[in-house]
């Protein structure tokens, strides 16, 4: 066994977390980078120290997941949401349920909130938003944002839900309380149910193939009949079929009765 293969042995008996689902040449050089930066020649002495320090493991967890993240994020795709795909999903719903998966810091289901603000009751919208890293869900319910997080916001919702105050932005107290923040590992951890619109988006390139298909038929399962799955623009389902979907627009697949 290779001392790359021992490592992701090891991590998986600590953290749950399985490395080999991720795409191997990408990990790897990630984290023999931080390994290196860190002053260890071997990923053995290196798994040595992160069992030992707690730090050093948040920065691993950290380095791991990848936690690119903005408001708004490819904004085009979030106008479809509001202007065609949202106003259908809520027509005649007394409640809906949202997930967000792989939220990182939580640009994104704080988006989801803002736009469901200007269409519907808020006490009617339950959002939940996961992440693997507790560390980055930390930072997501705290709420608060640089200036670059925010350029894509329009000005009438930056100046409506964020606080200003020494350079960084502060989300309202009113989108805080529909989401529900929880650890939750993709390729481990049994999937909820019953939700009208699933979020994953730029997450699922750094998944194998085989990774990739079974996380898309969980996702399908998770939906209701006729829920929306939407993804990232580089996450094209290319057999949307095999998992009960079909395309309603670019990057968005509904799910249908079989």
């Amino acid at each position: 066994m290779s001392d790359y293969q021992e490592f992701i042995t090891l991590i998986k008996r600590k953290t749950k977390i399985d490395l080999s689902l991720y795409k191997e040449v990408q990990m790897k050089r990630r984290l023999t980078s931080l390994r290196d930066k860190r002053g260890f020649k071997d990923f053995s002495t290196y798994y040595q120290a992160l069992d030992k320090d707690q730090d050093m493991m948040d920065e691993f967890l950290d380095k791991m997941t990848i936690n690119v993240s903005e408001f708004f994020r490819n904004i085009k795709r979030w106008q479809v949401l509001e202007e065609k795909i949202l106003p259908e999903l809520i027509k005649n719903k007394s409640q809906i349920r949202i997930w967000s998966a792989a939220c990182s810091t939580g640009d994104e289901p704080y988006t989801i909130a803002m736009i469901l603000s200007q269409k519907m009751d808020m006490s009617k919208v339950s959002i939940l938003a996961t992440d693997i890293d507790e560390k980055i869900l930390e930072r997501a319910k705290q709420g608060i944002y640089t200036e670059r997080a925010l350029k894509e916001v329009p000005k009438a919702l930056k100046d409506r839900f964020f606080s200003y105050d020494n350079s960084l932005y502060t989300i309202d107290e009113k989108l805080k309380q529909v989401i529900t923040f929880k650890k939750h590992n993709l390729l481990s951890d049994p999937y909820p149910k019953g939700f009208d619109l699933i979020v994953c988006r730029n997450v699922l390139i750094y998944f194998t193939d085989q990774a990739k298909t079974e996380i898309y038929q969980k996702f399908s399962q998770s939906l209701v009949n006729e829920g929306v799955f939407f993804v990232g623009s580089t996450e094209q389902i290319f057999t949307p079929e095999a998992y009960q979907l079909r395309l309603l627009d670019t990057f968005f697949y509904q799910k249908y009765k079989s």
